[in-house]
């Protein structure tokens, strides 16, 4: 259930480039170590390629529930505690089905398996969330709409690292990740991993698109495997 995860910060924007950079604008260029604390998102779970239609109609609809609450005030109601800030990024965790893999020709994308969110600031109340979905009503299919949840997550204790560069060869930055864990007696819980998107892929070019990936949910490995082996 989406409790209230922070305090309201001060009367000013709220511009979460500047202020959370540590979640969002890793400085170093290996990965880093993080602990992430609980955050609201609307969210919507979808199965597939990035380029199906679907996915483009679940990214759509994750940004019109967000501006519908950002400008709430301009519509006419404000919610209680509601503070001017810029929408979050779009984030995506990401799963595949076993036999996405196919040496020699690479990633089935049709395999894979995603929940898309955005998060949400801090005054988003259940109540507030009522109100986005039936304004945005009028602006997207109900059977669209009703995939739509909110949510709170915990990613906890983590290791990002800020991946610049086509989507397609993000695998060099998850083995520098691997390294990374295994040097520092870490361990992943599952298997799925958390992007988030800093860069518009429709204004920059693949080679300068600038992407988060992180690891999140990490245990500390068993006594009888020691960093480095």
């Amino acid at each position: 259930m989406p409790k209230k995860t922070e305090k309201s910060p001060a009367a000013a924007k709220y511009e979460w480039r500047k202020t959370e950079k540590a979640f969002y604008l890793p400085k170093e260029k290996g990965p880093v170590r993080i602990d992430v604390p609980p955050m609201n998102f609307f969210v919507v779970d979808g199965a597939g390629s990035p380029a199906d239609e679907a996915f483009q109609a679940r990214v759509g609809l994750l940004y019109t529930l967000s501006y519908t609450i950002r400008m709430m005030p301009k519509s006419g109601w404000t919610p209680p505690g509601y503070q001017e800030y810029t929408v979050f990024p779009l984030e995506g965790v990401w799963r595949m089905d076993t036999d996405a893999w196919k040496p020699g020709s690479g990633l089935d994308k049709s395999k894979l398996r995603y929940r898309l969110m955005i998060r949400q600031p801090w005054f988003v109340t259940p109540d507030v969330v009522a109100r986005a979905k039936e304004s945005a009503r009028k602006k997207v299919p109900a059977e669209l709409l009703d995939l739509a949840s909110f949510e709170a997550f915990t990613d906890g204790r983590s290791v990002q690292m800020l991946h610049v560069g086509p989507y397609d060869t993000e695998p060099e930055t998850f083995a520098a990740m691997n390294s990374f864990l295994n040097e520092h007696g870490l361990v992943r819980t599952e298997q799925t991993h958390r992007e988030i998107y800093l860069s518009d892929p429709r204004k920059v070019s693949p080679e300068k698109n600038r992407t988060v990936l992180r690891f999140f949910h990490l245990n500390t490995a068993p006594d009888d495997v020691k960093p480095g082996s």
